[in-house]
């Protein structure tokens, strides 16, 4: 399965960013700008990034091409055939940011999943990201190992756990003081129900997000297999009795 854009974030402050046109789609992305802290130009200044939020068809389609012609990705408002990037729907923790795009196929759609999103995600959610970047030291002082140490923050953060992004009041210190080491090996079954992401339960699709290696067929889907972490081990065959150290996950193909 191939990503139609790379989702990126992209520090913008201090930076300049041409921005075409009037009206309130260019209204609306000046103010964005503005959020990430961008200084906003003209077609002649020199940048990186241009926004051409221009009605008259014509006239956009001309500025789009003087634009690219000079090495710049540019976004063109409501017409995603001619954009290099896209401007997500936003929902803002700081430092967390969630964005939602669809490629351009629908700006409503991506403002409808934010609304609902929205709610979802604490408001402590900035707080609990500072403290853990806070925590680095200690969290190298009490787990060296890298490969245990990402363990042992995916058993803190996950659901019910200590510091569950999603729970009442995560507590880094207690964490760090009294939260159980990650265990040093484990074996996970995930027993598929079909070949589609969707179909997966939230215990599977956490095991899988959260797997060293995945032991899997070699007729395992593709959407599947891609719901794992990037760096995990794929593995075609069956977990070997003495397991390496960390979390494997032996995927079942459905009968």
């Amino acid at each position: 399965m191939t990503l139609h854009s790379l989702p990126i974030f992209v520090r913008l402050a201090g930076r300049a960013v041409i921005l075409l046109g009037t009206g309130e789609a260019a209204d609306a992305k000046r103010r964005l700008l503005e959020r990430a802290g961008a200084m906003i130009v003209g077609e002649e200044a020199t940048a990186s990034l241009a926004i051409v939020a221009i009605e008259d068809g014509p006239d956009a389609l001309a500025a789009v091409a003087r634009l690219k012609a000079r090495g710049l990705l540019v976004n063109a408002v409501d017409r995603p055939a001619l954009c290099d990037f896209t401007l997500p729907a936003i929902i803002d923790r700081d430092p967390v940011l969630v964005a939602i795009g669809t490629g351009g196929a629908s700006a409503g759609l991506a403002a409808a999943l934010r609304q609902r999103l929205e709610a979802m995600f604490p408001s402590q959610l900035g707080q609990l990201a500072t403290a853990l970047f806070a925590a680095r030291g200690a969290m190298r002082a009490r787990w060296p190992d890298g490969a245990e140490r990402r363990r042992a923050l995916a058993a803190g953060l996950a659901a019910g756990g200590p510091i569950d992004p999603f729970g009442v009041d995560p507590d880094i210190g207690f964490w760090l003081d009294d939260g159980a080491d990650a265990p040093t090996h484990e074996l996970l079954m995930v027993r598929l129900r079909s070949a589609d992401p969707d179909d997966l339960t939230l215990r599977d699709a956490r095991a899988l997000a959260q797997a060293d290696r995945l032991y899997h067929p070699a007729d395992a889907p593709p959407a599947i297999l891609d719901r794992a972490r990037a760096d995990a081990d794929r593995i075609i065959g069956t977990a070997p009795a003495d397991l390496p150290s960390g979390l494997s996950v032996q995927l079942e193909m459905p009968r």
